[in-house]
């Protein structure tokens, strides 16, 4: 198994897990690293590159994963998993599944849906995309960047998480089970509001408790993973409530 990173450092790790490093890096203008050998004799492609549009950094994702494609298009690939996220759906609000049309409202989510696109339409290659919500496990919990906030006013919405864990495993299913050319949402089915979630998993952690305002009624988006529970019979692993 073949991995690549941007890091020197993660070098030696992907080595002890068993896994043949490649040190590589894209820009909208080209890949360096020896992209040709890491793709050589593979026949599946997991793709985790997320678009880097915060702050001042402002870059075309969609540039880079051109270049991405005309490497595997040139290559032994023959099935992609690409990472992408539920900012694709934006602002929508009420219940989001898969059948639901997409309508982002960042820069990030447009250049992540016109990448989804850019790969389904490849048809020399089978391509799944899987929209992960937000992210917990290990050290990483969004209630970090909430704690001791105040007079937030999305109390009402529902949150769209997923474990760590659930997110090997869907993968790791996909691959197994042969689940190609799908689009699926990845989010665990419990949608507790953030003015009762978030507070209570402060008070887990030892944080300050994040404050709600209750000035608006309106509901969030609720994404639900449809097509991993209904059709593919997944059964999540690890709850979002620690």
């Amino acid at each position: 198994m073949n991995g690549a990173t941007t890091s020197t450092t993660k070098l030696t790790y992907l080595k002890e897990q068993g896994i043949h490093p490649f040190l590589i890096s894209i820009t909208e203008q080209q890949i360096n690293g020896p992209i040709d050998d890491f793709l050589k004799h593979a026949e599946v492609l997991v793709i985790n590159i997320p678009p880097r549009l915060k702050g001042t950094i402002i870059e075309s994702y969609i540039d880079k994963m051109k270049l991405v494609l005309e490497a595997i298009l040139r290559s032994d690939i023959k099935n992609v998993l690409f990472v992408s996220s539920t900012s694709v759906y934006g602002d929508l609000s009420g219940t989001v599944t898969e059948a639901t049309i997409p309508r982002p409202n960042t820069e990030s989510g447009r250049q992540l849906l016109a990448t989804e696109q850019l790969f389904l339409d490849a048809l020399d290659i089978n391509t799944t995309i899987v929209r992960f919500a937000g992210l917990i496990g290990l050290d990483r919990h969004p209630v970090h960047f909430l704690a001791k906030k105040q007079s937030l006013t999305n109390g009402n919405d529902p949150v769209n998480l997923i474990h760590l864990n659930d997110c090997i495993a869907i993968i790791s299913a996909v691959i197994k089970k042969q689940w190609w050319n799908e689009i699926f949402n990845a989010v665990y089915p419990d949608h507790p509001l953030k003015k009762e979630y978030y507070p209570q998993e402060a008070e887990k952690k030892g944080l300050k408790l994040p404050e709600y305002d209750d000035v608006t009624m309106a509901m969030g988006k609720k994404i639900e993973p449809n097509w991993l529970l209904d059709v593919k019979k997944y059964r999540f692993n690890t709850p979002i409530q620690s």
